[in-house]
């Protein structure tokens, strides 16, 4: 991939490797050839059970169980603190401190043998098996994540939301961010923009790795853009159903292909569901589509987030948006391809237009569930701007620049998204709370740096933000 695509991306690079020798090290970017995922990862892994293997065998025969993963350490030291592990036979518990490595031989690299914050360490928890290191503490369990993880049907550490970890509560008072930015937005929105490139060029090197390591591009793209859809509520069951539902099963009649999806996912409701005859008619059809297409057979359970939803992103009409977007004999990313040669503002206006030709379908333009009776009045989008922006800004733009196929000026012109809680709460603590949202309100490149700002620094800031990297580098600058 093409380092000019995100001529910016380095400089938000140094800002990470500043760091005082003192920070925490959850941060750093471990990237081994073939692995596109961080650290932060497998710290959600742990920490979440949904998530974490149930059991690890140890050597000897012994089976090795997680009563409590510990506290999630948000400063210097081990990932997590006071875990408390079970060791069977013999009902032995082990109660201490756990770190967790990409490879085993980062315990040695990182020279936690001479930190005397790492004396409690009761397990090595890595992503790879292999050598015990050097350094390691006899005694300390070591554990391996990925063939439990592998043995997982239909997870993906993409399906984790970073975000989501680990529900840090960030403090009301002014950051000391503010010093070097607030009134200085040049500088500013320089931070940011590199932010955004780094983040950008982050994404493209995953779906780069993706494309590496399995080459179907239209299945890749066709996963990408089912876990845009499903939001961050969502994003693991449309994940699921794009892996249980190939792309390339979808050359069908838009309606045959809503008709599987709904299916598959279980959603289909039954035709006394609709309050008119039109909708009625319509619910018999998809049934007929989808038993037709089936055989009768339904797939295993796909859980959704159906409660507290905004209707207009409810799964039901998420999958009919999927439905336009990919069936047919071409697909939405066929008509992406040929766009190839456009600039930017020519360039994404197109490939809105895209979608959203795809997304018309008079059916869901004039209500907005099954359940609603048909206004011929309305106008309600399948699928909204700003998430059609979205789309592109975190899929389709990344997904070129894997392919070094991206647009000239493409960058500049990203389309601004709906502001999210992060991005108001990461905007808040770097320019204060009466800054004008302008800054940043209207660029999508800018509210990507935003997402990647919270992400590396503001998602684990402490009281004061002491020790802080980003004001570190600020002050360094």
């Amino acid at each position: 991939m093409k380092a000019s695509f995100f001529p910016f991306a380095q400089d938000y690079r140094h800002v990470l490797t500043s760091q005082p020798a003192a920070a925490h090290e959850a941060n750093a970017r471990y990237r081994p050839p073939g692995f596109h995922w961080s650290e932060r990862h497998l710290q959600c892994i742990w920490f979440d059970p949904r998530y974490r293997p149930a059991a690890f065998p140890l050597a000897g025969g012994e089976i090795l169980t997680v009563l409590d993963p510990g506290q999630w350490n948000l400063e210097s030291g081990p990932d997590f603190l006071n875990a408390t592990l079970l060791i069977q036979p013999g009902a032995r518990q082990l109660r201490g401190d756990v770190e967790l490595h990409i490879h085993p031989s980062d315990w040695d690299a990182h020279s936690h043998r001479n930190d005397s914050a790492y004396a409690h360490v009761i397990a090595h928890v890595t992503w790879f098996s292999g050598p015990a290191p050097r350094t390691l503490p006899p005694g300390v369990c070591r554990l391996s994540l990925s063939e439990p993880i592998a043995a997982q049907p239909g997870f993906s550490l993409d399906d984790i939301d970073l975000n989501a970890y680990p529900y840090a509560v960030l403090p009301a008072t002014p950051r000391p961010c503010e010093v070097f930015l607030k009134d200085n937005p040049e500088r500013a929105r320089a931070m940011l923009a590199a932010a955004g490139h780094y983040r950008l060029s982050s994404k493209a090197a995953r779906i780069r790795a993706r494309l590496e390591q399995n080459g179907d591009r239209s299945q890749i793209f066709y996963e990408e853009v089912m876990a845009a859809l499903g939001y961050k509520h969502n994003q693991i069951p449309f994940r699921s159903l794009a892996r249980l539902l190939p792309v390339a099963t979808l050359s069908t009649a838009r309606e045959t292909t809503f008709a599987r999806l709904l299916g598959s996912a279980r959603l289909l409701p039954q035709p006394e569901t609709a309050p008119d005859e039109e909708g009625q008619r319509f619910i018999r059809l998809l049934w007929d589509l989808w038993w037709r297409e089936s055989n009768a057979t339904l797939p295993e359970r796909i859980i959704w987030r159906l409660h507290n939803l905004r209707p207009q992103n409810a799964p039901v009409r998420r999958l009919a948006a999927a439905a336009g977007l990919f069936s047919g004999m071409a697909s939405v990313r066929d008509e992406l391809d040929r766009l190839s040669g456009e600039r930017g503002l020519r360039w994404y206006a197109q490939a809105l237009a895209c979608f959203e030709a795809r997304c018309r379908w008079t059916f869901w333009n004039q209500r907005l569930t099954f359940t609603s009776l048909p206004d011929a009045g309305q106008d309600i989008a399948l699928l909204g701007e700003s998430r059609t922006a979205a789309i592109l800004t975190n899929v389709v733009v990344p997904f070129a620049a894997a392919e070094e196929v991206l647009a000239p000026d493409v960058l500049e012109h990203l389309p601004s998204e709906d502001l999210s809680a992060p991005m108001r709460l990461t905007a808040l603590h770097l320019f204060g709370r009466d800054h004008n949202p302008a800054l940043y309100a209207n660029s999508g490149l800018l509210q990507q740096g935003l997402l990647q700002i919270h992400l590396d620094f503001c998602l684990n800031a402490r009281p004061g933000c002491d020790a802080c990297q980003l004001c570190h580098a600020l002050e360094q600058q």
